[in-house]
């Protein structure tokens, strides 16, 4: 049986294959795995044939964007970059290369633009204040081959509403069971004393199905959750396989989830307007999910108008979802985070144990059914048999 992530790689490759190539843009939260797919399509596809740009990281000036792309290219340049170009012309000289470029065989050339959105960077400059909406008619008009990432979903679905149809929206989806195992298989293999091993095959379906359930999928947070329990294991712990207790670790002051939940936070608040608010409506929320625009205004203290368009920022940055009116968190374990840490003090090993409980409670499935207990022989059968109803006497 195909796993969603096997699915979702053999999608991507089909669209890429397609005459005319369609043009994927994966889209998914922090830790949803859009970077690793990239990196094992390219490995995959073959790194001669594949140029992956982290636009996130490199969007500076359209400048010297157009000279950290051209540089590392494994694709002839055959067009001359301006030596003194301006911002527009730059990026017109970055859209001609992407637009053009083959490899070295002479076939069209492949491009991964990792975090797209970030070219938004370039709308300070002159002329290029419609920049995304240029990039995406460039690219759709061009013989070669692309796939978008995003972590912003609601902002790219908007700039995709009315694009042609060459662009093929994939949500990255939510990490299985079978995925989960074999994350877990070979650190569960390889680490600890035996009798911390789940070896049989209920146990680990089920130390699966907790981690899954805990991670709500996502992939960064398997990882982080696998990980720990290897740690645990290696150095003797009883609690190899206790996924609440690596849970409550990794959510400490210095733990690995809370550095990558608080990464996330800020980075999603700092792509939003009206800071101080949008951390104040976050706090309400970790109190308490499902609330309406009206109960979040009172306890807010603002006025509806005003915490309508607060909350229209938070969605389009991701960190909350409106179903049926009421709002929650979009990622359940940044509400966690969000209880644990937004306080004046760091919190403390009882802070970890209630809220780590409280979380993993409601999502923990159901333990495997143990075995019947076999029935104890009656206190004849070691003597040989039943009762022939005869009474021996001394």
């Amino acid at each position: 049986m195909l796993t969603p992530r096997t699915t979702l790689a053999r999608r991507v490759t089909a669209a890429l294959d397609a005459s005319p190539s369609r043009i994927p843009v994966l889209l998914g939260g922090c830790g949803s795995g859009r970077t690793t797919l990239l990196r094992q399509l390219r490995d995959r596809i073959g790194r001669t044939s594949v140029q992956h740009i982290d636009v996130e990281r490199t969007a500076t000036t359209p400048e010297r964007f157009l000279r950290a792309v051209t540089a590392v290219a494994p694709f002839p340049i055959t067009d001359a970059a301006p030596a003194s170009a301006n911002a527009r012309a730059a990026f017109d000289a970055t859209l001609g290369f992407l637009g053009r470029a083959r490899t070295p065989a002479g076939d069209p050339a492949t491009f991964f633009l990792d975090e797209f959105l970030e070219l938004r960077t370039f709308e300070s400059f002159p002329g290029l204040r419609r920049v995304l909406h240029d990039c995406l008619d460039g690219l759709a008009a061009s013989g070669n081959r692309f796939v978008l990432t995003s972590r912003y979903v609601a902002r790219a679905l908007r700039l995709l509403r009315d694009r042609t149809s060459r662009f093929e929206v994939i949500d990255m989806p939510a990490l299985s069971i079978e995925d989960t195992l074999d994350i877990l298989g070979p650190l569960t293999a390889a680490a600890g004393p035996p009798s911390d091993v789940p070896q049989d095959p209920q146990e680990a379906d089920y130390l699966a199905r907790t981690v899954n359930a805990l991670a709500d999928g996502r992939p960064a947070y398997v990882r982080a959750l696998a990980d720990e329990l290897a740690t645990m294991r290696e150095h003797g712990g009883a609690g190899g396989t206790d996924a609440i207790s690596a849970l409550a670790a990794l959510l400490a002051t210095d733990g690995r989830l809370a550095k990558l939940c608080s990464f996330c936070y800020e980075l999603r608040l700092h792509r939003a307007r009206g800071y101080g608010a949008l951390k104040a409506i976050l706090e309400i929320l970790a109190e308490e999910e499902g609330l309406t625009l009206t109960e979040i205004s009172q306890r807010l203290q603002r006025t509806p108008g005003s915490t309508k368009d607060y909350l229209s920022w938070l969605e389009d940055v991701d960190l909350v979802a409106a179903r049926q009116k009421r709002y929650s968190f979009s990622d359940p374990m940044l509400r966690v985070w969000v209880r644990l840490h937004c306080r004046p003090s760091a919190p403390n090993d009882d802070d970890l144990a209630r809220e780590v409980h409280r979380y993993a409670l409601p999502r923990l499935p159901q333990p495997p059914e143990a075995p019947p207990a076999r029935k104890e022989e009656p206190a004849f059968a070691m003597a040989g048999g039943p009762p022939s109803g005869i009474i021996e006497i001394d």
